[in-house]
């Protein structure tokens, strides 16, 4: 499966962005209320210029404490995030997600953030394909 088609079956809800000045007390409220784990941070809102997630946060958390919430985003997204193509593979943004130990990976196209995948996402994707081809070969095999 492509990850056209993964964006495709998620709908369109468009990419939460945020940018750099963002305070992580106002990125946090935003995943929370739409039960989130990850922004784009981009400075136009079309480009992939850093990613938070919830897991960057709580580690601000461990280390600065409290006061970490009034400081913007910028000082501990992830810069310059890995990306994926339209015409990727789930097996290959599978396999980047799980070396590099993250969960969301933003979708570029000539530059420009087209949307946003998750590994739920690409997992779900990859079981429904799982599912298809099972259903294909018993088929087969009782003669369907």
């Amino acid at each position: 499966m492509l990850v056209q088609q993964i964006l495709r079956s998620k709908g369109d809800d468009g990419v939460i962005t945020v940018t750099p000045g963002t305070l992580v007390s106002e990125a946090a409220q935003i995943l929370a209320e739409r039960r989130i784990g990850g922004l784009v941070v981009s400075k136009k809102g079309d480009t992939a210029d850093g990613i938070l997630s919830e897991r960057d946060i709580v580690r601000a958390l461990a280390v600065k404490g409290a006061v970490c919430l009034s400081q913007t985003v910028d000082g501990m997204m992830t810069r310059n995030p890995v990306c994926c193509a339209l015409q990727d593979s789930s097996d290959s943004v599978l396999a980047r997600m799980t070396e590099g130990r993250f969960r969301h990976m933003p979708v570029v196209t000539d530059g420009k953030l087209v949307g946003i995948v998750t590994i739920g996402d690409v997992v779900k994707a990859r079981l429904q394909e799982l599912s298809m081809e099972k259903d294909a070969l018993e088929g087969m095999i009782m003669g369907y």
